[in-house]
């Protein structure tokens, strides 16, 4: 005979009223999402007949205009490695000031977490047209709207792997006299680059495919050239365009996957 040790969790435990009210009122929100959408048999019968008919037009693609096509890709790359590259930057100093364990005071802490709050709940698409509004059209747009996103999702990761850093390096720096910034820059810093390296590729596989569609708001890269083919049906040109994003996305998150897998081989080596 088995007997059940009253030692071992339950797999399954009864549901807390709160735990009732937050299932029903999803399965509510759920229904009335479908209800708005205004799902049909009839509406997904012609949406099928409309991508069947979109891929006869689309393929094969029409690669005649590849050298501008390339040229925009090329600043589509200019603007996500540029806006990443100030963003992380700027990331670092905003979330020292973030991190609990090396902000200098509440305030600044909050302030800092408020300021990294706000550049990540907005979307990239809102910082563009901001931008767009204030700079005019073109990569300068785009760059601003890859900074201020980059530091949205960069700084957010800095400043949790920052507290994360054990308190051996640092109390023995502080130990022998060494002063804020040199407990900073001696031991949380260097123990964190392995993981801040890992997060700013990251960033730029995300600032490459919000580039593309920061250019169909006016903020330059080849997202102009995708929505100007897709409005006068230019099908197979757009084809091309996709497909050559789909090659520079691919190929730079493979060299972005190799590069982490290297640097976390060098880490756990020097453990």
């Amino acid at each position: 005979m088995i007997t059940e040790n009253k030692h071992m969790p339950r797999r399954l435990r009864k549901p807390s009223p709160l735990a009732w009210v937050l299932g029903l009122g999803f399965l509510a929100f759920f229904i009335q999402g479908l209800i708005a959408a205004d799902i049909t048999v009839d509406r997904l019968v012609r949406g099928a007949s409309n991508i069947v008919r979109f891929l006869g037009q689309a393929l094969p693609p029409d690669f005649s205009r590849t050298g501008s096509i390339g040229w925009s890709m090329l600043e589509t790359l200019n603007i996500a490695v540029v806006g990443v590259t100030v963003g992380c930057i700027l990331s670092v100093p905003l979330a020292l000031l973030a991190a609990r364990n090396t902000s200098p005071s509440r305030l600044i802490h909050v302030s800092a977490r408020f300021i990294i709050s706000v550049s990540r709940t907005i979307p990239d698409l809102i910082w563009a047209l901001i931008f767009v509004v204030t700079v005019g059209l073109g990569p300068l747009a785009g760059i601003l709207a890859i900074i201020m996103d980059t530091i949205g999702f960069a700084a957010r990761f800095f400043s949790e792997r920052f507290e994360e850093v054990s308190d051996g390096p640092s109390n023995a720096l502080t130990a022998t006299g060494a002063g804020r910034l040199s407990v900073i820059f001696g031991a949380i810093i260097p123990e964190s680059f392995a993981s801040m390296t890992a997060v700013s590729l990251f960033s730029v596989e995300k600032a490459i495919r919000s580039a593309v569609t920061l250019g169909l708001v006016g903020a330059g890269g080849i997202g102009v050239e995708l929505s100007t083919a897709m409005r006068l049906f230019r099908y197979d040109e757009a084809a091309a365009i996709i497909l050559i994003i789909l090659v520079a996305v691919i190929g730079f998150e493979q060299i972005s996957s190799a590069i982490r897998r290297r640097i976390i081989g060098d880490q756990n080596a020097v453990g």
